[in-house]
């Protein structure tokens, strides 16, 4: 199949499940869209008229993957758009830099530290300190790690780098 997606008939469609997807957010940081965590790969509109969603997860094994699926189709449901097809994309994997810089903000608000230093450090974002320490591979969930905060003692995730 090719992917048609390049008509002037079919971009006000594509557009219009780009502006739904904005609004699923992720089932384990509720308060970023899975456009803004960067997972959202391509939508495309197939020339069979199907609509094609690649969804790369944070990492390989995210037990959250199937039900960002399920929450997709139900947002393209309630808004009358027709059913999909949704593709696993794992290459290439998911980086943080595929995060937006409105979804970055959000992370930082929400307690989730985002590497945005030039050599790559991580910093606290409550202080913005970058006397952190790791305490834990793994966060509150598979896809993060757990740091501690040496200047205001405040724990915190961040995503792993990939």
């Amino acid at each position: 199949m090719v992917a048609a997606g390049t008509s002037s008939g079919t971009q006000p469609l594509v557009q219009r499940v780009w502006q739904v997807l904005e609004t699923v957010m992720d089932p384990e940081i509720p308060v970023v869209s899975i456009v803004d965590l960067g997972i959202v790969r391509h939508v495309r509109l197939w020339e069979d008229g199907r609509v094609h969603i690649g969804i790369t997860p944070t990492y390989s094994g995210c037990p959250a993957t199937e039900l960002i699926h399920r929450s997709i189709r139900e947002a393209l449901l309630g808004e009358g758009l027709p059913e999909v097809v949704l593709e696993t994309v794992l290459w290439p994997a998911w980086t943080s830099e595929w995060l937006t810089e409105e979804g970055r903000r959000k992370l930082e608000a929400y307690g989730i530290a985002v590497e945005r230093t030039p050599s790559g450090r991580i910093a606290c974002p409550r202080c913005a300190s970058q006397a952190v320490e790791r305490v834990s591979e793994f966060g509150s969930t598979p896809c993060k790690a757990h740091y501690r905060c040496s200047a205001c003692l405040e724990p915190f995730d961040t995503f792993k780098c990939i």
